[in-house]
């Protein structure tokens, strides 16, 4: 039953929301999407990732709500709460332990694995309460369910195996069934659901009935706009319906935040004199609902006109008039109570992040000469301006196309893709895996200081023994078989120690960039084979997780890790 119902929870920077298929195993699921934000008089399918934490570090609130109950506090009232806000970002570029920290909005600290945890834990109640809702009040629990966590392509695993910790501690899923929890890349969601759309899916700008073509041998680029990042990953069509990754992925921290940072900036400029600085401490709730207002009108290509709040515009006043806050900055002006941002002074907020997304793209394109389409998906392909320059970029050398409501993409292609993973046929291996281990000694080829001496000659220790390279195919599920035997006779035991590194060449496992994924020791206590005897140690490749078991032929014992990518702290 469990893989027939699916609940795909789209964990964004800015906005988070979640989406379900109850529909039999044999029929297409029909993603079912939570509609959020009546009690703000909004109807959306995604809430602000915000949470709302009191004095004592207890949850109070997600989304709206948080962001409501939080934009009502005064004072020390709001200064006491634990107030989070596009919290995610703290995990991208990183490596990531249990003991991160990250700072609430009155600056005090928190164990990020604690306020994701209570974030995924109150959308998985609310989502458990949605669908016994819409399905004649029969109750669901979470291990009814496949579970799928959608996370950036271009994380460090570390990040990914965060999110999976956080998510066990949710009570998403149990221990001994990790397998319910699928972690799904965010480029990759979206284009497993972009493959299905129509020609009407699309926005049609001037280009007519267009539509992914989804014929074997169509070459894509997915780049998945998102708050916090931009993520680029390049597909191409197999027989089946099923894709292989082409391109290693790729893309940066230059979201669609990057802009509403530049109006931040923009607004510390105009209110100078220490103006804004005070109206932050003061009223840290109110400037969450600005940075809110300009997030929705900066998805036009038009001049925005914010109006100011009140207590501002009071701050500016104790200081000087608030026309003249505004004669020295260019392209806003003050009108009768609203901020007015000319056209010009938006697009150039965008400046930065679209530069770093053309410069992305004209790589990628540069190496994958086939590219027919480039697709954009994501909240931040909301924008206009965002969507006309990746157009006059690139639109001589392949179609840019848009779906209609790019922010859904991703967690409805979630939900097909929970059903289905095996749909991703192969992925680029973002690192060179290896293990240590030690050979016949060679001068001309070691390290002097590698050598050490046993009854069977001399051996080079701490040799990294490649079994992935970076940038190779590998398969969906794929198995890879290595076998090692004993470096003496009498050997009782073989220790296994895995590696990772961006390196396609490292030569020893204490090289700089090369970091421990996990270790194990494999007993082997029939020594009548002498040097003779073989352990055999398989690798899986899963979705986004690698288990490596090893077995003493002989005795038939057996050890198996997950590889774990979490520093200890």
């Amino acid at each position: 039953m469990g893989d027939s119902f699916i609940i795909a929870i789209d964990f964004g920077t800015s906005y988070s929301g979640y989406a379900y298929s109850i529909t039999p195993r044999e029929e297409e699921p029909d993603p079912y999407l939570k509609i959020w934000g009546k009690e703000v008089g909004l109807e959306t399918v995604k809430t602000p990732t915000c949470v709302l934490f009191n004095e004592r570090g207890e949850f109070l609130k997600f989304g709206y709500e948080a962001k409501l109950a939080y934009g009502k506090m005064r004072g020390d009232e709001a200064r006491n709460k634990f107030f989070f806000n596009c919290f995610k970002m703290s995990l991208y570029g990183k490596e990531v332990n249990s003991n991160l920290t990250i700072k609430a909005a009155n600056g005090k600290s928190m164990k990020a694995l604690k306020v994701f945890t209570e974030a995924l834990r109150y959308l998985k109640d609310d989502a458990l309460k949605t669908i016994g809702e819409n399905s004649s009040g029969r109750k669901f629990t979470a291990s009814d369910f496949t579970w799928v966590l959608t996370v950036p392509a271009i994380w460090d695993p570390s990040a990914k195996q965060f999110m999976r910790e956080a998510a066990t501690q949710a009570g998403i899923v149990t221990k001994g069934k990790e397998d319910k929890l699928v972690i799904a890349l965010e480029p990759e969601a979206a284009s497993v659901y972009c493959k299905k759309l129509p020609a009407e899916g699309f926005i049609a700008e001037n280009q007519g009935e267009d539509k992914l073509d989804d014929s074997p041998g169509t070459q894509y680029i997915v780049v998945d706009c998102g708050g916090g990042t931009i993520d680029i990953t390049v597909h191409e069509v197999l027989g089946g319906g099923k894709l292989k990754e082409l391109h290693k992925v790729s893309g940066s921290d230059m979201g669609g935040q990057t802009v509403d940072r530049k109006f931040k900036e923009l607004l510390k400029e105009i209110f100078c004199d220490g103006v804004w600085e005070k109206y932050e401490r003061k009223y840290p709730s109110e400037v969450q609902k600005l940075i809110y207002d300009f997030s929705v009108f900066k998805k036009n290509d038009d001049n925005v006109a914010i109006s100011c709040p009140f207590n501002l515009g009071a701050l500016a006043q104790e200081v000087k008039d608030l026309e003249e806050f505004f004669e020295p900055v260019r392209g806003v002006s003050w009108d009768g109570g609203s901020i007015t941002i000319s056209k010009g002074r938006l697009r150039s907020f965008f400046d930065q992040s679209l530069q770093s997304i053309t410069k992305s793209l004209r790589e990628i394109l540069r190496k994958c000469s086939q590219i027919k389409y480039i697709l954009l998906v994501g909240g931040y392909a909301e924008s206009q301006i965002l969507r006309q320059h990746v157009k006059d970029q690139f639109s001589s050398q392949c179609q840019v196309l848009c779906p209609f409501r790019p922010q859904e993409v991703i967690v409805k292609g979630a939900v097909l893709f929970g059903r289905n993973p095996g749909v991703l046929a192969s992925r680029k291996s973002a690192f060179t895996y290896g293990i240590s281990v030690s050979v016949r000694f060679d001068e001309s080829k070691h390290k002097a200081n590698k050598k050490f001496t046993n009854e069977e000659g001399d051996w080079c220790g701490g040799v990294f023994k490649k079994l992935v390279e970076i940038d190779e195919d590998v398969g969906w599920n794929e198995t890879r078989e290595h076998s090692f035997c004993p470096q003496t006779e009498n050997q009782t035991a073989m220790n296994f120690s895995f590696y990772c590194t961006e390196k396609s060449d490292a030569k020893y496992v204490d090289d700089v960039g090369l970091r421990t994924i996990g270790s194990f020791v494999v007993n082997m206590p029939n020594t009548a084979g002498g040097m003779n005897r073989r352990v055999n140690l398989k690798i899986r490749f899963g979705s986004t997780e690698m288990t490596a078991t090893a077995t003493d032929i002989d005795s038939g014992l057996t050890e198996s890790v997950q590889l774990n990518f979490m520093t200890k702290s």
